[in-house]
């Protein structure tokens, strides 16, 4: 598969990527005043890994089960590592 047949693949699943983009970024945007600073790198990544999946839902197909998946595995790996040393 070359990568313009990737990238048609990806956009029934993922959505338009401009779309998914600032969707993803607006989730970002809201979410880094809020107690930002005091989270841990492992944290903060698990909940941009979120917002990146909540953008693929929102600019998607919704109904794509690996979005709701993804969004379950980073939880769980954040949930996982609560209580460890920043």
């Amino acid at each position: 598969m070359n990568t313009e047949e990737l990238l048609a693949e990806r956009g029934k699943t993922h959505g338009d990527f401009t779309v998914h983009a600032q969707c993803t970024q607006g989730i970002k945007k809201a979410m880094h005043p809020y107690n930002w600073a005091s989270l841990s790198p492992m944290h903060k990544e698990a909940l941009d890994m979120i917002a990146h999946k909540i953008g693929r839902i929102l600019a998607g197909n919704p109904h794509h089960r690996d979005h709701w998946d993804d969004i379950a595995g980073y939880a769980k790996l954040a949930s996982d590592r609560c209580g460890e040393i920043k």
